[in-house]
Parts: structure tokens; C-alpha cells; sequence
């Protein structure tokens, strides 16, 4: 019988698959709601046609995606992998539209449908990758990557419970799960077939070849696999869609089939759950050993995942030749948490593809730069030698090889002092060894950078001068910013729309040319538009202020905005210090000059930070006290928003009248609330801390209510602090503490806050609480008087806002990529 000859299989393009372009964006979404999601009515509730929207605008980004990897690959092109275990991105589906320039497409389509995008858009959950400040500055990076086309992948965990969900109870910080998944996240695509193996465990043995070289095997490992699951990230209107990738945790096997049918249930999916433990949830409570042994599995797992990726790519298109891969790769790790990245990119170079120390060595040092993100002493990541021997032990042996080869240079450059070596290890030596991380971040790197002026200075003043004494040429500055399209264009569209009506919608684009408002600043017009603006968004906050804490706020009021993670550095206490303070002036009938105000607080405390939760607690029993004293509604409200978040922060800051700046002096590396705030045209009150000073110099100290100690003056006053003596003798917090003393604001709560009480008290409290409040107050009041006058306060706004140029984040990643990661934009 004749053989028939087989069907030729004809591959096809990606470029080749049906077009997808802006006319079809209504059809498009007809047959996502239709057909992929099954629906045949939109009815109350907005997911299924969030999510049919999603999957439209997705499209149209996995198009453009696709092309940006084409541009990347068919180039041996310079790129960077940011590794960050925070990515605070917000909702995406504005912004997507926004970016790609779709607003009107989108609008159109909905009106079939009878709504409208902001509606829609509030279907979305928050990806709860992140907690604060370090997560939205990543992701605000991911923006300005894109929108400046710049190659840089994010490396990211794709936690299914991101940080906790926050609600009061009593006063009381309660912590729930933050099933951000729950409904689904159709932004991203998951690469299965691109899985890494992560191993743990296991023990290493070493083999002495024919040649007489040693090689090293990590065998009787436990291996966990890293599934990628890839999120498209847009640059503004330039065709550019770079990728976030997030990495999940999964077993080698789903169960073992034998125990299984033995009727050992539990103990048959027993590694699948503790594989997917890895990234169940964001920031484990590390109080005990096996949170502390869970933190380390999840920053070893995101830096190997991240690792073998970008080597696997490489190996595919170049081979094993790693001659020049330094030439075309740097590695951003973003804070401590990464810093692993340095020996397990030494373990796959000197491991899997055998070669030499000080070729490994020569690579690893020539890609790796790292990013520094705090003063605290205590926030840098140390782990024990005991954890890290039973759990990576061939990473402790590198690590053990890196600290031998780096102290014999500390011999070289200190001879015989051994103090300085100690000093320096990467091995703190004591009864209980632990690596510090920072350290091998430090020796590992080419480039360490701080995030601000002040924080960078008193990095190679202070945490770090041992250092930057050996290797001054790594040190360098890079002052954080924020994304202009999504904390001004996106959260405050009026305002957008009336400077573009005046400069152009350049300025979006390219943030220096928000300077051009300065021109307007004293028209009386453009005044009286700006404030429209401002009230609109005033009363949008307290629409959302009474929805969530049952608190009415008066938008006639000046708005007094303190929101970020609760800590004691930040001062949360001395703001509700003034709270206290200017309640008791009311009490006390001293009403002529003071100006009404709205004060508002929000943010998450750690769960187990107990200081921290007893803050929340006397924040919520004073606004409890002063809202439900008919004396004190004229003239004072205060609300904590629970459960704070991007999209929440959206609403807050672009009707924020003082943006409250307060942390201890040089406790603060650099803020970014600030800088979304000041873009917004609030008027910042606050220390010489972290990028306030940039702030102040930019918009002048006259727009700019300054008080409190500076970090050189807060070192002197701790070595001789007398806070009795200063409360003794300031009227103002004498009054305060009386108060507070007497149980006024807990009087069914005995002594529920006497160690908050006994901190502001305390010779040794480093926040300097006390220290401050005189300054304080004068400067609120200050800003009070100023607030009188309102268009002395209009022209502070406006000049706010067109000095905030220099903290966009596409100016601060300019600076990453000519001074440290020396990218090429892609033409």
C-alpha cells in the first residue's frame, strides 16, 4: 500500500494573526463578554464586563509586547532584571487605557452598555503585591521603564494573599486575608513551559576530576518549581509594553499517588502545600523560626527564579559563552531582600556551567547593583548560619568563599586591624553567627546607591563608611520620583486637564515642562480655576472618608493628610500630639484664631509591631472623643482610613491642602508620598528628612513649612534627651499629656496606652517625639494663618506643583540608566 505522504504543518507568525487595532475595541469586547467570559446580561454587578474590558485592553498589549521582545531579541542589546519582592501596582486598567491612549475607544464601547469607565474600573481588586512606599516606587520604575522604552524586565512573587486586609475593631488594627485573586487577574499569562527549578536543602559533595579541579554537586535537594506568570507593563503612548514577571510556587509532583491510595491524605499533598507556602503570602510574621525560615525560602526563590531565567535566555540564543554577558545585563536589586542574588548568580556560574572563581566573580560584580532604601540599623536583612547551612548550604559556602576572598582586601587596605575586619565580615561573629546581607549586597555590586541626597550622605557618613572608605566609586545618588501619569494624569484628571488647557499635554511625557505653570501662578483666573479643581476633589475625598469611617468631613476645612505604614519613625504620634493639642485649645475656648480643620490618618501597621498598633488605637479613641463632641465640629474632625491603598491614595492626595512630612531627621531614606503630594499641589509640612529637602530646595523654602531638629542636631540632643524637662516646661504638651495621662481619651480602657505614654516620656526614645512638638506646632500654625489667606495658599498650590519636575521617576530611572545600568532606549 502506498505510504501517503504526510500533512505539511504550516507554522504561523505571531504577525501573521488577525489585526487588532482600535476600531475593533467594541467588538472586541462584545465577543469577550459574550463568548471567553459567557454572559448574557451585565446586571448589578461590573466584574464580568471589568473583566471582558481587561481581556480587550489585554490584547492589544500582548500585541505590542510581543513586537517590544521581537525588538529586544532580534538586538544583542544591554538590558536590566529589576528583582524586587514588593510591586505595589494598583489597579491597571486605567492606566492601561490611559497609556495606550484609549480613553474615548473605551468610553464609546461602554455606553452600549449603559456605564462608564470609572465605574467599571472599580470592579478591579488591588494586586496585593506590595506594602508601601518600596513596592510603588518599583512599580512607578516599572512606568518610566516603559515609557522612556527602555529593556528592563521586573522580577517579582505572585503572592495569592498580598498584605493583609486592615479593619478597626474598638480602635483596634484587625489583620484578614487579601484574597486579591479570588476573582481572577485577566492581566496576566501564564508561561508554564518556562518553569525554573528552585532547590532547598539537601547537602554538597565535592568530586575531584581527572584534572585534579574540584566540582561541587548539591544533591538530596527539595525542589520547588518557579511558574512565571507574565504582566504586560505599558510605556505611555510610545508602542513599548515591557513585562512584569512574577514568579509562583508549585510542586515537583501535585501529591504522591501511593499514600494517596493508603488512605494518607494529608500526607499526599504534603509538599504541594508546602511548596506553594513560598508565595502564599507577602511579608509571613517572621517573630518565629519558621517565619524567619519562610522569608529567606521566598527571597532565595525569587533571586534563583529570576537568575535562570535570564541566564536560559541567554544560553538559548548565545550558548555558554559567557565571555561578554556582563556587557549586556545588570541586575537591580531593590533594597536587601535580593541581595542572595550575588552568591546564587556565583553558584549557576561556577556550578552549572563550570567556570572559575574569579571569572564568576569578575561577572557577578559587574551586573549586580544594589539599591539601598534604609537608614535602620534593624531593617537590614540578617539571617543565621544555622538557617542558612540547613537550607541552602551550598549558598553558605560561597558566602563563606566571598567573605575569605573580601577580607583579605580589608588586610590590604586596614593591615592588622582586626576590629575593622570584624567590622566588615559578611559573617557577624557571635554565639549565634548571622550573615549580613547588606554587606554581601555591597561587595557583590558595582554600583550601591541611596535614594535620596541626605540618605545617600549619611549612608557614607554612617551605616556604611567602612565601605565607602575601601570603594568610594560605588556610592552614588538616585533621588527617588513618581510616575506623573498615574499620580497626577490619572488620580486627578480635572487638574490634568486645566494645565494641559494652559502648557500643552507635553508635560505628561516629559515632566520638566510641568515648570511652565509658574507663569500662571499669579493670575487671579487661573487661581480661581485651581480651586474649582481642588473642592472637587475635596469632595470626592469626603464622599469616600464618609463611606468608609462614618466621619463627616467639611471640604471648606483644610484637609490634613497623614497616610503611609504606621512606625514609629514616621511620627504618626506627634501628629495626633497636635490633634490632642488643638482639641484642648478647644476645650479651653481659645477658638478666635484657629482654623478649622479636617485631619486625616491611614496606613497598616506590621502585625507584629506592637507600638506601632497602640498608635492606630489612640488615633482612632481621639477621633472617636473629638467627633462626637459638639463643641469640637466647627472646628475639628479627624478620620483613620482603613485598609489604605493605591486606589484609596488616588482619591486622598489630590485633595490633601498640608501633606504632613514628619519623620525624625535622618531616619527617613527618601518618601515618595511627598512627591505625589506636592504634584498634586499640597503644601508640605516637614523635617530636613530624606527627599523633604530636595522638596523645600525646589519649590523654596517659603512654600514649604519647615520645623524639628536636623539629623546632625537629633545625634547631639540624644546624647543628653530630657524629654520630662521639655514637657515641664512647653505649656502646650504639658496640657497634652495631661490629658493623655488622665485617661481622657480611654476612660473604659485603663491604662491602655501608658507605654506610648512612657515612650514619649523616655530619655532613650529615638524618635525624639517630645524634642519636636514646640517646632511643631508653631509650624502648623503657621501654616494655619497662611491657610487664612486663600490665595496666598492658591499660589503655594499652584507653585508646589510646577516645582515637582524633578521627582518624576522617568527622571529618576534616566539617571539609573546613564549612570549605572547604561541602557540604550529601543528606536
Amino acid at each position: 500500500m502506498a505510504n501517503k505522504s504526510a500533512p505539511v504543518c504550516v507554522v504561523k507568525h505571531w504577525q501573521d494573526a488577525p489585526k487588532i487595532d482600535e476600531n475593533t475595541l467594541s467588538d472586541d469586547l462584545t465577543r469577550h463578554f459574550y463568548y471567553t467570559l459567557g454572559r448574557d446580561k451585565v446586571g448589578e454587578s461590573r466584574l464580568y464586563l471589568y473583566h471582558a474590558l481587561a481581556l480587550t485592553i489585554r490584547d492589544r498589549l500582548v500585541a505590542r509586547c510581543r513586537a517590544t521582545k521581537e525588538h529586544i531579541k532580534s538586538k544583542k542589546t544591554r538590558k536590566a532584571a529589576y528583582l524586587s519582592l514588593e510591586f505595589l501596582m494598583g489597579r491597571a486598567l486605567s492606566n492601561a487605557v490611559l497609556n495606550l491612549d484609549l480613553e474615548e475607544q473605551v468610553q464609546a464601547a461602554l455606553q452600549e452598555y449603559c456605564t462608564e469607565l470609572e465605574e467599571v474600573a472599580q470592579a478591579e481588586h488591588d494586586a496585593g503585591l506590595g506594602n508601601g512606599g518600596l513596592g510603588r516606587l518599583a512599580a512607578c520604575f516599572l512606568d518610566s521603564c516603559a515609557s522612556l522604552a527602555l529593556p528592563v524586565v521586573g522580577y517579582g512573587l505572585r503572592y495569592e494573599f498580598g498584605m493583609f486586609n486592615q479593619t478597626c475593631e474598638q480602635g483596634h488594627q484587625v489583620e484578614q486575608p487579601d484574597n486579591w485573586l479570588r476573582e481572577g487577574h485577566p492581566w496576566e499569562l501564564a508561561a508554564p513551559e518556562q518553569a525554573r527549578r528552585v532547590k532547598f536543602f539537601g547537602h554538597v559533595e565535592v568530586h575531584t576530576d581527572k584534572n585534579g579541579r574540584q566540582h561541587r554537586e548539591w544533591l538530596d535537594t527539595q525542589d520547588i518549581l518557579a511558574v512565571p506568570y507574565d504582566v504586560p507593563v505599558p510605556g505611555y503612548r510610545n508602542e513599548v509594553v515591557n513585562t512584569l514577571r512574577l514568579w509562583k510556587s508549585e510542586a515537583t509532583d501535585e501529591f504522591d499517588l501511593s499514600e494517596f491510595n493508603a488512605g494518607s491524605y494529608s500526607e499526599a499533598v504534603a509538599k504541594k502545600n508546602l511548596a506553594e507556602q513560598i508565595t502564599m503570602v507577602l511579608y509571613p510574621n517572621d517573630a518565629s523560626e519558621n517565619g524567619k525560615e519562610l522569608r529567606l525560602r521566598q527571597q532565595y526563590f525569587l533571586s534563583s527564579a529570576s537568575l535562570q531565567d535570564v541566564i536560559a535566555t541567554w544560553v538559548e540564543q548565545y550558548g555558554d559563552d559567557f565571555s561578554d554577558f556582563a556587557d549586556y545585563h545588570v541586575f537591580q536589586l531593590n533594597d536587601t531582600h535580593p541581595s542572595i542574588a550575588v552568591a546564587e548568580l556565583m553558584r549557576i556560574l561556577l556550578d552549572d556551567y563550570e567556570l572559575e572563581w574569579d571569572a564568576a566573580w569578575k561577572i557577578t560584580t559587574s551586573t549586580m547593583a544594589y539599591t539601598n532604601h534604609t537608614l535602620l540599623p534593624e531593617a537590614l536583612e540578617r539571617w543565621s548560619v544555622s538557617l542558612f547551612e540547613r537550607l541552602l548550604p551550598r549558598l553558605l559556602e560561597i558566602i563563606y568563599e566571598i567573605n575569605a576572598r573580601f577580607l583579605s582586601e580589608v588586610a590590604l587596605k586596614w593591615p592588622g586591624d582586626i576590629e575593622k575586619q570584624r567590622a566588615l565580615s559578611l559573617i557577624e561573629e557571635s554565639s549565634h553567627p548571622q550573615i549580613r546581607m547588606a554587606y554581601l549586597a555591597i561587595v557583590g555590586s558595582y554600583s550601591v546607591n541611596g535614594v535620596a541626597a541626605l540618605h545617600t550622605e549619611l549612608l557614607k557618613a554612617g551605616l556604611f563608611n567602612d565601605f565607602y572608605q575601601l570603594c568610594p566609586e560605588k556610592f552614588n545618588n538616585k533621588t527617588n520620583g513618581v510616575t506623573p501619569r498615574r499620580w497626577l494624569s490619572h488620580c486627578n484628571p480635572e487638574l490634568a486637564q486645566l494645565i494641559s488647557d494652559k502648557i500643552g499635554d507635553g508635560w505628561q511625557a516629559d515632566f520638566s515642562k510641568i515648570s511652565e505653570l509658574r507663569r500662571f501662578y499669579d493670575i487671579h483666573a487661573f487661581q480661581k480655576q485651581w480651586l474649582t479643581v481642588k473642592q472637587n476633589n475635596k469632595q470626592r475625598l469626603a464622599d469616600l472618608i464618609a463611606h468608609e469611617c462614618q466621619v463627616e468631613f467639611d471640604p471648606t476645612m483644610m484637609f490634613d493628610v497623614q497616610v503611609k505604614r504606621i512606625h514609629e519613625y514616621k511620627r504618626q504620634l506627634l501628629n495626633v500630639l497636635h490633634v490632642i493639642h488643638l482639641y484642648d485649645r478647644i476645650c479651653r475656648g481659645d477658638v478666635a484664631e484657629l482654623v478649622p480643620r479636617c485631619v486625616l490618618f491611614g496606613g497598616k501597621a506590621a502585625p507584629g509591631y506592637y507600638m506601632a498598633k497602640k498608635i492606630i488605637k489612640l488615633i482612632n479613641n481621639v477621633a472617636n472623643v473629638i467627633n462626637n463632641d459638639p463643641a469640637a465640629r466647627p472646628y475639628l474632625r479627624v478620620a483613620f482610613m482603613p485598609n489604605y491603598n493605591v486606589s484609596k491614595m488616588e482619591v486622598i492626595c489630590p485633595a490633601t491642602d498640608l501633606s504632613e512630612q514628619i519623620s525624625t531627621a535622618g531616619k527617613e531614606a527618601s518618601g515618595t508620598g511627598n512627591m505625589k503630594f506636592m504634584m498634586n499641589g499640597a503644601i508640605t509640612i516637614g523635617t530636613l528628612d530624606g527627599a523633604n529637602i530636595e522638596i523645600r530646595e525646589c519649590v523654596g523654602a517659603d512654600n514649604f513649612y519647615l520645623f524639628g531638629v536636623t539629623a546632625e542636631q537629633a545625634q547631639q540632643v540624644r546624647q543628653n534627651y530630657q524629654p520630662l524637662k521639655i514637657i515641664e516646661s512647653n505649656n502646650d504638651l504639658k496640657r497634652v499629656m495631661a490629658l493623655l495621662e488622665s485617661g481622657h481619651f480611654n476612660l473604659f480602657e485603663p491604662n491602655i496606652f501608658d507605654d506610648v505614654i512612657n515612650s514619649i516620656k523616655s530619655s532613650t526614645d529615638p524618635w525624639l517625639v517630645a524634642q519636636d512638638f514646640p517646632s511643631y506646632v508653631e509650624s502648623q500654625e503657621h501654616a494655619a494663618q497662611a491657610y487664612k489667606d486663600k490665595e496666598h495658599w492658591l499660589r503655594m498650590s499652584i507653585l508646589n506643583t510646577a516645582a515637582s519636575g524633578k521627582f518624576s521617576s522617568d527622571r529618576t530611572i534616566q539617571d539609573y540608566s546613564d549612570d549605572i545600568w547604561r541602557l540604550s532606549p529601543m528606536q
